[in-house]
């Protein structure tokens, strides 16, 4: 299963659906997922891809975890991979 699909699932189950549902242009807000699925979401990312999130839940903007948007966040997954593999 690549980055994308892993990421695309997870967040799918915390919006409650189908993967088929979620797109990578997708907003998280566009798919009804409020902070504590993103939270969820998060701590279910590092788990699948035993990585590290830096990422602040009480101020998400003070991060460079990007989560604009689906792709966005599949990016900086593969990103974070990269370099927590090194």
């Amino acid at each position: 299963m690549s980055t994308q699909e892993q990421v695309i699932s997870i967040i799918a189950e915390q919006a409650m659906l189908d993967t088929s549902d979620v797109k990578p242009e997708d907003t998280l807000e566009h798919l009804g997922v409020d902070s504590l699925g993103l939270v969820e979401a998060i701590f279910a990312i590092e788990e699948a891809f035993d990585i590290t999130v830096p990422f602040n839940a009480n101020d998400p903007s003070e991060t460079d975890f990007d989560i604009s948007s689906v792709a966005a966040i599949v990016a900086a997954v593969e990103k974070l991979k990269a370099e927590q593999s090194k």
